[in-house]
C-alpha cells in the first residue's frame, strides 16, 4: 500500500522544486514516470520526458540556467487518490535572459502515492 495523496504531499513535492533538490523531487516519482513539459518541439504535448534519469537531467539543467526559479501562490486540489491539480505562479530570471512570471498548473497522476505523470501548462502572454 502506497502513500495517500494529500495537500501536504503536494506541498512536499513543491518544496523540493522550490529548494531545487532534484533528488528529493524524484523520491516522489515512480521509475516509469513521465513529465509533459509546457514547451517543447512535439505537438501537441510539448516535450515528453520519461523516467527519473531524464527528468533529473532536465531539472538539473533548468536550475543551472535559472538559479532563482520558484513556484509561488500555490493552490492544490485532490481529485481522488490517482489525480490532483496544482495551480501556481512560476518566477525566475535565466542567467542570460529577462525575468519571467507565468501562471500555470500541473495535472498530476499517481500510483500508490507516487507521481506517474506530471503534465505542465502555463499561460504565454504575447
Amino acid at each position: 500500500m502506497g502513500r495517500t495523496v494529500t495537500i501536504e504531499l503536494l506541498d512536499e513535492i513543491q518544496s523540493g522544486f522550490n529548494s531545487q533538490n532534484v533528488e528529493a523531487i524524484l523520491t516522489h516519482f515512480t521509475d516509469d514516470c513521465e513529465w509533459l513539459m509546457a514547451r517543447g518541439p512535439n505537438a501537441p504535448e510539448g516535450r515528453r520526458c520519461v523516467g527519473k534519469v531524464e527528468i533529473g537531467e532536465v531539472l538539473s539543467a533548468r536550475y543551472q540556467q535559472i538559479p532563482d526559479m520558484r513556484w509561488e501562490e500555490m493552490r492544490h486540489w485532490i481529485v481522488d487518490q490517482s489525480k490532483a491539480i496544482s495551480e501556481w505562479v512560476v518566477r525566475g530570471t535565466p542567467i542570460e535572459g529577462e525575468p519571467f512570471e507565468y501562471l500555470g498548473c500541473d495535472l498530476w497522476e499517481f500510483r500508490d502515492g507516487l507521481v506517474t505523470k506530471k503534465d505542465t501548462y502555463w499561460k504565454s502572454i504575447g
